[in-house]
């Protein structure tokens, strides 16, 4: 807490020396996991059963049906397992395949390249992208250490996922949105590769009246799923939406694995709630969600809180989204800490930034500990801090002005 005189009441914990420390351990320890995560592998399958690249092998099955001129299908349970035998032949876990023909469209070349090396250049080349916006939010050797070792990031490379893609387009297009409308709507219109996840877009977009935005965006991501129907054929969207029953009945069924969703709903159904009631809350819990962030953007101005309310309320809309997608959490996190620097710290926020930053890596071991889903409780946190900050930014901003007098911020630089 921040006192007029401009002095912490108490010294936090938190401080300088340990923000130094503790992410290059934590980076050590996720480096050696990772390589010790190769190194038992036989035949390139781990402990669990599962593949080497993870999730990854559904893209890499994909993109080798397209090419060789069968993309829809990669929708066919038993045709997208072959092809994925193709990729690791040891492995006998099934990874079926959702995707839009957007994103189908992207990640079509992938085939062209073996397994493993089409894996490297996907994370690696999405991961530049990520760490690049995420530099426009906060520079400095702190934040990129503190970036580096976030478990949010170490999940998204363990699975092969597309959160290195789909998290910096979504906060590209925050960024751009006051200066460069259009290339925001381009941006937004872009996650149309993941579009349960641009579904908060539209309130936010309209609650400032960025009707160009709004129109760019439509463009771009009828554009690109246009491109990607022409492209692989009209087959394979029909495909694509006839397998949504096969997502929903594994969401439901518990097929897809509740432990790892961070959602209102994997944590009434692993309560045991009926799947009707656990609907129900979920969307209680989504439209107090996408009220706050209508409240947020209509009369906060501050960017910043802004896009942190706004990527950290989406896991709270959709049932469907897993911990790989919390990579996502790093920009809300970086916002916050930007928001904490400049106006001073409220009790409790910088123990739920840290929690945060661990429960991508966390959640499911605790979920399959206790049965209970810790994500939607730790997310509705965050967005509370934010939301409070929203609120108050201007009183708390007065408290602590004299803190940016008299004492030296870590350095992090705010683009």
């Amino acid at each position: 807490m921040v006192t007029a005189n401009g002095t912490d009441r108490e010294a936090h914990w938190l401080n300088r020396q340990r923000l130094t420390v503790y992410p290059r351990m934590v980076l050590v320890v996720m480096g050696v996991i990772g390589i010790a995560w190769v190194l038992v592998a036989k035949q390139h399958i781990d402990l669990k059963g599962k593949p080497l690249g993870y999730d990854f092998i559904t893209f890499w099955a994909a993109s080798h049906l397209a090419l060789a001129g069968h993309a829809a299908d990669a929708y066919n349970i038993s045709r997208i397992f072959a092809a994925e035998k193709l990729a690791v032949p040891a492995s006998n876990a099934v990874f079926v395949w959702y995707y839009p023909p957007s994103f189908f469209l992207l990640v079509a070349p992938l085939a062209l390249l073996p397994y493993f090396t089409a894996y490297w250049v996907f994370i690696l080349s999405t991961l530049a992208g990520y760490v690049a916006v995420f530099r426009q939010v906060l520079r400095g050797s702190m934040a990129m250490w503190c970036l580096a070792a976030f478990s949010g990031v170490w999940m998204n490379l363990f699975h092969g996922q597309n959160a290195f893609l789909t998290a910096p387009l979504a906060a590209a297009g925050i960024l751009c949105l006051k200066r460069r409308p259009a290339l925001a709507g381009v941006f937004i219109g872009l996650l149309a590769v993941k579009p349960h996840l641009a579904l908060l877009f539209p309130v936010a977009l309209i609650a400032i009246g960025a009707w160009r935005t709004i129109v760019t965006a439509a463009i771009t991501a009828v554009a690109f799923t246009a491109a990607g129907t022409a492209v692989l054929g009209t087959a394979t969207l029909k495909a694509c939406l006839g397998s949504l029953t096969f997502a929903r009945f594994f969401l439901e069924t518990g097929a897809l694995p509740w432990a790892k969703m961070p959602t209102v709903f994997a944590f009434m159904r692993m309560l045991g709630a009926p799947v009707a009631a656990a609907y129900v809350l979920h969307g209680i819990v989504a439209i107090a969600a996408a009220f706050a962030i209508w409240r947020v953007w209509r009369r906060c101005e501050n960017c910043e809180l802004r896009g942190a309310a706004l990527m950290t309320a989406t896991f709270l809309i959709s049932p469907y989204a897993f911990d790989y997608d919390l990579a996502w959490l790093a920009f809300p996190i970086a916002w916050l800490v930007i928001d904490g620097l400049r106006h001073g710290w409220l009790p409790f926020e910088r123990e739920t930034l840290i929690t945060v930053w661990w429960l991508p890596l966390v959640m499911a071991p605790i979920a399959e500990a206790t049965h209970i889903q810790t994500g939607p409780f730790l997310l509705c946190a965050l967005l509370w801090i934010t939301l409070r900050r929203a609120g108050i930014g201007r009183r708390v901003a007065s408290a602590a002005s004299v803190v940016r007098l008299r004492k030296p911020e870590p350095k992090l630089v705010a683009a």
